[in-house]
């Protein structure tokens, strides 16, 4: 990354300068604290501010705890230390007409927390910067029907920052029902079938047949296995997913047997044990500390032969229902990927595609990756928003419900 010479006030401004940029790091969702504050004017002071690189490095030192922040933290100290035309630039991306699925860029997540947080910025110091306590104030984009209605059909790729919180707070109350599978051992129970074997035991004790013994099949739960691409592509998608599933991992008598999290972009991750940390910031920041391909390439196919490998007999003996949460565009071997996706369903009792594209009207499987995949998989649903994950419901209490499948395979 080249940097130009950097061209910075006088250092009585410069604090005042660093303060309006905590504010908006702040405001994109960044963790960043008055302690943190007096931190990064301590690190520049002590490193020098002459060369643009190691001020870039000295707040990043400063500012970034957690990897999926370093994209954010990029973007805004763009717009904000060099080049005040991105901003424009910027917010021309924010809602851009959508003619197709690949024919415009569209703006990035990153990018797009970075643009909104400026912008607030551009509107006065920040209060708590300035010294000044002030009430906090919260955005509740959920506040009356219409806004739910809006939010609940609003991409998540589209969202800002105060609407995603507010989906997040909808995902956590959203149910996800499973259906209980008969166990081919049995039990016994006052009505049900007769159990022969229970009733000749029986009978050589006492010495009669007057006592019918029943039975009826045992009931157990299935697991619930999320395998969610993290890619640039896939980043808003997979992290609202995550939320939802934290929530079902965390709510109590929610049916399902155990919940799993798998991650993947360059390679497999293993998220689980932190699903289950009960606060879900702490739990995701950890999820997202441990994966490290957040917002990088894609290889489907590696990663469903690395779940193949180590984990599909571990977690799928149970009758598992698998969600695979990818927009299926692969850089790897579509055979090699078709390969690993008839493995998969093999194993698994159910494997529901969440595909993010499928929003466009006009989608079709045209990637190779994607067509490696259709023929793997029982149901095929968007998942772009919270009415489509709510539609997830739908596909888990309807065992023939086939979501788009049936069209796109023609």
């Amino acid at each position: 990354m080249e940097h130009a010479p950097l061209d910075l006030p006088d250092d009585p401004r410069l604090a005042g300068n660093i303060a309006h940029f905590a504010a908006a790091l702040r405001r994109a969702g960044l963790p960043v604290g008055p302690d943190r504050l007096l931190m990064a004017v301590e690190a520049v002071t002590v490193a020098g501010f002459t060369d643009r690189a190691d001020f870039f490095h000295a707040l990043q030192a400063v500012f970034v705890r957690r990897p999926e922040h370093r994209a954010t933290f990029a973007q805004l100290f763009r717009l904000y230390w060099r080049d005040p035309r991105y901003l424009e630039h910027m917010m021309g991306l924010l809602t851009p007409t959508v003619r197709g699925v690949q024919e415009e860029r569209r703006a990035r997540p990153a990018e797009k927390r970075a643009a909104e947080a400026l912008l607030d910025a551009a509107e006065g110091p920040d209060p708590e910067v300035a010294g000044e306590p002030a009430e906090e104030v919260k955005i509740d984009a959920s506040a009356t029907a219409s806004g739910r209605e809006r939010l609940r059909n609003l991409d998540f790729e589209q969202m800002s920052t105060a609407e995603m919180a507010a989906a997040k707070r909808m995902l956590t109350t959203l149910r996800l029902p499973v259906r209980p599978l008969a166990s081919r051992r049995r039990q016994a129970a006052a009505a049900g079938r007769i159990d022969r074997q229970a009733t000749l035991r029986a009978a050589l004790r006492k010495g009669d047949l007057h006592d019918l013994r029943r039975a009826t099949p045992r009931i157990r739960w299935p697991n619930l296995v999320a395998l969610c691409d993290i890619s640039g592509s896939m980043t808003s998608y997979s992290r609202a997913l995550l939320h939802f599933l934290h929530a079902v991992a965390n709510r109590q008598g929610q049916g399902w047997a155990e919940v799993h999290g798998f991650t993947f972009g360059t390679r497999l991750t293993n998220i689980t044990r932190h699903l289950r940390t009960r606060d879900v910031d702490a739990a995701l920041a950890a999820a997202g500390a441990e994966a490290q391909d957040w917002e990088g390439g894609t290889r489907i196919g590696d990663a469903l032969h690395a779940f193949n490998r180590d984990w599909s007999r571990r977690v799928l003996g149970q009758g598992a229902v698998v969600l695979l949460v990818t927009d299926g565009l692969d850089r790897g071997d579509p055979e090699r990927l078709a390969f690993e996706a008839r493995r998969l369903h093999l194993t698994a009792r159910r494997v529901i595609w969440l595909n993010p594209l499928l929003r466009f009207d006009g989608f079709a499987p045209k990637a190779a990756g994607i067509r490696a995949l259709l023929p793997h998989v029982d149901s095929l649903r968007a998942g772009h928003s919270i009415a489509a994950l709510e539609g997830l419901a739908t596909a888990l209490s309807q065992p023939d419900d086939r979501g788009e499948l049936t069209r796109l395979r023609g």
